[in-house]
């Protein structure tokens, strides 16, 4: 791989990164902007190392099994219970995508890092307001349920 397909990779992943942590940044979650570019970023660079030094010999898939683990780490640390509420549970779904998004760039896949970057985009910041409602009516449902 030259130094220009590396950059071209990492240029690409960061800008995922961007666009989905812009998303996040923009609903005011906790892990925004600058998160979820590094872990764009992040796992786009444990991918092109794990592709330079298996060229010859090894598993190129064992880097990035690893990835997936560490990030499900991160993901737990987002996560938090208040009261009977959970919360975090997106933002930690969305950096675990943000990482999958860098594995793709890192590996050359640039239609399918485009494409899962729309989809992420559109599940997080269309889909709102429509989770935002279902979660309405169900709280709507529980409390008119009075025993009779």
């Amino acid at each position: 791989m030259s130094t220009t397909e590396f950059a071209i990779r990492l240029l690409v992943a960061t800008i995922a990164g961007l666009l989905i942590g812009f998303e996040r940044g923009w609903h005011h979650k906790s892990a925004g902007l600058r998160t979820n570019t590094l872990v764009a970023i992040g796992s786009a660079l444990f991918v092109v190392l794990s592709i330079k030094i298996t060229q010859t010999d090894g598993d190129v898939t064992r880097i990035i099994a690893q990835v997936v683990t560490g990030i499900g780490f991160l993901g737990a640390g987002i996560i938090f219970k208040e009261g009977i509420n959970i919360r975090g549970l997106t933002t930690a779904a969305t950096v675990w995508c943000s990482s999958a998004i860098g594995c793709l760039a890192a590996a050359g896949y640039y239609l399918e890092t485009f494409i899962g970057t729309i989809l992420i985009l559109i599940i997080n910041y269309f889909f709102l307001p429509i989770d935002k409602r279902l979660s309405d009516r169900n709280t709507e449902d529980t409390d008119d349920e009075s025993p009779q």
